[in-house]
């Protein structure tokens, strides 16, 4: 368990590489780059539910990626549209890293493709943001 001080601090840390993130994602957007955008916005949300993930279990997050599960950890109710879009933004994480599958995920990460997962990142942020005001 961390105490009040600690938990302040890890969670500015996670909010604070998650804003920075954010900016990369959409830097990576303007510039073409829509592979790394996507990847970047799956940084993004796991960095913000660690961040609630510290806040509503008043503890370190677990070392995963997959953004479901860490929204269950943190305690947050989900309408299934939440959880399929989760799902799909996770695996931006695996299709970014590993090369059997990056040449896929490029020809996947098109122009149209990832301004709707950029919109729809920015809609989970929002409600994100909301989860803290909450508590």
């Amino acid at each position: 368990m961390l105490n009040i001080v600690a938990q302040k601090s890890v969670i500015d840390y996670w909010i604070k590489l998650a804003e920075r993130n954010w900016k990369t994602a959409k830097s990576l957007l303007k510039l073409g780059h829509y592979d790394m955008c996507l990847f970047c916005c799956h940084l993004v949300l796991e960095k913000y539910l660690k961040a609630l993930v510290v806040l509503n279990i008043k503890d370190n997050p677990p070392h995963i990626h997959d953004l479901n599960r860490l929204a269950i950890i943190a305690k947050l109710e989900m309408s299934d549209e939440r959880k399929k879009f989760l799902n799909e933004i996770t695996k931006f994480n695996i299709q970014a890293r590993y090369d059997d599958i990056k040449l896929a995920f490029y020809k996947k990460a098109t122009k149209d493709y990832t301004g709707k997962y950029v919109k729809i990142t920015e809609e989970l942020i929002i409600w994100l943001k909301k989860e803290f005001r909450k508590q």
